[in-house]
């Protein structure tokens, strides 16, 4: 990543875990109001708290984001994504997902959620898999959606060498 005499690159490392649901036919997205996928469709997901479990985190980040209580699901695999992205003092990220399908939830979806100190989700909604592409979505949503469609999911990870964050315009 470095060339002779060029500074040597800062990788922020990232670390969460995110669920696809279905409802209605539809995969149920959250859209961000922060970070590097910042007004793109993601699943949803995030960080662990201390000590916390992967599915205790993903039953209490779906909630947080959907307002989805999850009853059932069975973890997919492990990827990462890296690309450039300017975040304090770094200049790249390196996201580490691990995916889980949710295979029983309930609760009504909200299009609004509450915001509090590291709430990055503004809501979530239902999108068709073929309105995901990856000028509107996070690469973990497009992931999703070839694992939705052939049943198969890709642990190969990805390095972007541009990532644009999306501002409102």
């Amino acid at each position: 990543m470095t060339k002779k005499g060029a500074r040597m690159a800062k990788f922020h490392r990232a670390f969460g875990v995110y669920g696809i649901l279905i409802k209605q036919q539809q995969l149920v997205v959250v859209k961000k109001k922060d970070g590097p996928y910042k007004y793109r469709y993601d699943l949803p997901g995030g960080s662990l708290e201390p000590g916390e479990f992967l599915q205790n985190a993903l039953i209490r980040e779906v909630a947080e984001e959907t307002g989805l209580h999850v009853r059932d699901a069975s973890q997919v695999g492990v990827t990462s994504f890296t690309y450039p992205w300017i975040f304090e003092d770094f200049d790249w990220n390196q996201h580490i997902v691990v995916l889980y399908e949710v295979t029983a939830f309930e609760g009504e979806l909200s299009e609004e959620v509450p915001q509090f100190f590291g709430q990055d989700s503004f809501g979530a909604e239902l999108i068709s898999v073929d309105a995901v592409s990856n000028l509107n979505s996070s690469p973990i949503v497009v992931q999703a959606v070839e694992y939705i469609k052939n049943g198969v999911f890709s642990t190969k990870e990805t390095s972007f060498d541009y990532w644009d964050v999306l501002s409102q315009d």
